[in-house]
């Protein structure tokens, strides 16, 4: 049954994935009021993202929020790059400075059902489904005009937005906020299988090859879980355990029995490399991949987004208990360059990923193999994998 919305709050929150509820978990923390509004019902996210980097879990240890996932996650502490049956690289995150040297493996819904059930200790919870139609901010507020799954209208007037409604973001383009960027000429295909693999599991591995760059990391649960991303020409709309098995026949480790046994769930998606042109208009900001999206390598969309959300949470937290509204400005001061950064690393990580000429292909292998042999280097690589340089 969709709940009624209140007149006035201090915050309205669009989009009810990682990034909104995390704020919405700082908010309600502060004691600060907040409307938190998504279209989907409950649940009817799918796996989406499924790595957790150690700055993620860095901030979510402060909301209560990691060791519950390690609960449900898996651990991962090497993430390596192949070519064929060439080990490129061998990146450990072991030594990493932080509680977490590692990657954890949990998928997207998961981290969600975790993040609404810490929200709700808070005091908070999520109004379903709304769908925000309309936003219009002046010196005073924000009118937010949301309609429900009958098409009944009600509105809400607040003192700030955040607009964490994804890539296709309509609180970012009432705002008249540009979305900069292009769109990989690939498909991408994700899915999660249960397939014999023939790597352990204690490692997320990256494969380059002429036909596109894959992503194969182990899920928890049972040990034949794994979830593949990978490019395409032209991604079937539901890849199925045909299409899986072709790509990893054709990409995996040579020498090594793969079989595909089950797709659990998969998807087609198009990537784009995009960062909002700005973070704030007025009372209304952006967060999570309403302000930036780029391409999966290395798995730092929803992490990029989390930490937005713990940073914006706690600046409007201040700024509605009193403090000056000018410290906002200090958001997309310090978490656009780190979006900015993002997307260059994944988009030199993409297209080194997709050479295709064999010349190309040797020189680039050889460079990877020597410079990734330097142990500054690996651990340079390893730290930002692991977003601590975003601290």
């Amino acid at each position: 049954m969709t709940s009624s919305l209140p007149a006035r709050t201090d915050v309205v929150i669009a989009g009810a994935g990682p990034a909104g509820l995390t704020a919405a978990i700082v908010l309600a923390e502060a004691g600060i009021g907040f409307v938190l509004l998504d279209r989907q019902a409950e649940g009817a996210n799918t796996s989406r993202a499924c790595v957790v980097h150690a700055r993620t879990l860095e901030v979510l240890a402060e909301l209560g929020v990691t060791e519950r996932l390690e609960e449900l996650g898996i651990v991962v502490p090497t993430f390596t790059v192949r070519d064929g049956a060439a080990v490129l690289a061998t990146i450990p995150f072991g030594g990493l400075p932080t509680d977490y040297p590692y990657t954890l493996m949990v998928p997207q819904d998961r981290t969600e059902a975790v993040l609404l059930a810490r929200l709700r200790e808070a005091g908070g919870d999520v109004h379903r489904p709304y769908r925000v139609t309309s936003v219009a901010g002046d010196d005073t507020g924000v009118t937010v005009l949301a309609e429900d799954g009958e098409g009944a209208a009600s509105t809400v007037r607040a003192k700030y937005v955040i607009g964490a409604d994804g890539m296709h973001s309509t609180v970012r383009e009432q705002a008249g906020i540009g979305f900069t960027g292009s769109t990989y000429a690939e498909s991408f295909v994700l899915a999660d299988v249960r397939m014999d693999w023939p790597l352990a599991r204690e490692e997320v591995s990256l494969h380059l090859s002429p036909e596109g760059v894959t992503v194969v990391a182990p899920l928890p649960g049972a040990d034949d879980r794994y979830r593949v991303v990978a490019t395409v020409a032209e991604a079937p709309e539901r890849p199925g355990i045909a299409d899986i098995q072709s790509i990893v026949d054709a990409r995996g480790p040579e020498g090594g029995r793969t079989r595909v046994g089950e797709v659990l769930w998969s998807s087609r998606f198009r990537v784009h490399h995009r960062v909002a042109d700005h973070y704030r208009a007025g009372r209304i900001l952006l967060a999570g991949d309403a302000a930036h999206v780029h391409s999966p390598a290395g798995g730092q969309g929803m992490n990029t987004g989390i930490q937005d959300a713990v940073a914006l949470g706690r600046l409007l937290a201040r700024v509605v208990a009193g403090e000056p509204d000018t410290i906002l400005d200090g958001y997309e001061a310090t978490r656009r360059p780190v979006a900015t950064g993002v997307v260059a690393f994944t988009d030199r990580m993409t297209r080194m990923a997709t050479l295709r000429p064999r010349p190309a292909r040797m020189v680039r292998n050889a460079v990877l193999k020597a410079a990734l042999s330097l142990p500054p280097v690996r651990a340079k690589l390893a730290y930002q994998l692991a977003e601590l340089a975003a601290r």
